[in-house]
């Protein structure tokens, strides 16, 4: 199995999926070990907009453990047949350790509301 998980440089969950600076994408063995972790560098752009899904799928993630993700991003990801767990935040290895172990649910919280500001980015609220 391959989980995904957008991050900051120092390794936390990104709060927000789509403005990560990197993906870690974490490969967990048939007896449930983190057997290896490689990091992606983030598309420019929206999660949602990106090639990124299809990136992930090609490389054989099925699960994705994030912060806030808007419902354009879970749509797109699901159509890849990537599962996604939002809600999380902390140490990602730690958080893909508790994942593992069947410790995280999804929040079902998104991203609501996206404002543009001069074409540059979004920020988020959770309502």
């Amino acid at each position: 199995m391959k989980i995904a998980v957008p991050l900051t440089e120092n390794k936390q969950i990104d709060d927000h999926f789509g403005h990560c600076e990197y993906y870690g994408v974490y490969t967990v063995s048939d007896s449930k070990e983190i057997t290896d972790m490689q990091i992606l560098p983030s598309p420019q752009g929206c999660g949602c907009k990106s090639n990124i899904a299809m990136e992930l799928a090609g490389d054989g993630v099925t699960v994705m453990l994030a912060g806030g993700m808007g419902e354009g991003a879970v749509n797109v990801l699901d159509n890849f047949g990537i599962k996604v767990i939002r809600g999380c935040s902390g140490d990602a290895t730690e958080v893909v350790k508790m994942f593992i172990l069947g410790n995280l649910t999804d929040s079902g919280i998104s991203c609501m509301q996206h404002e543009h500001h001069n074409g540059e980015g979004h920020s988020c609220h959770n309502d």
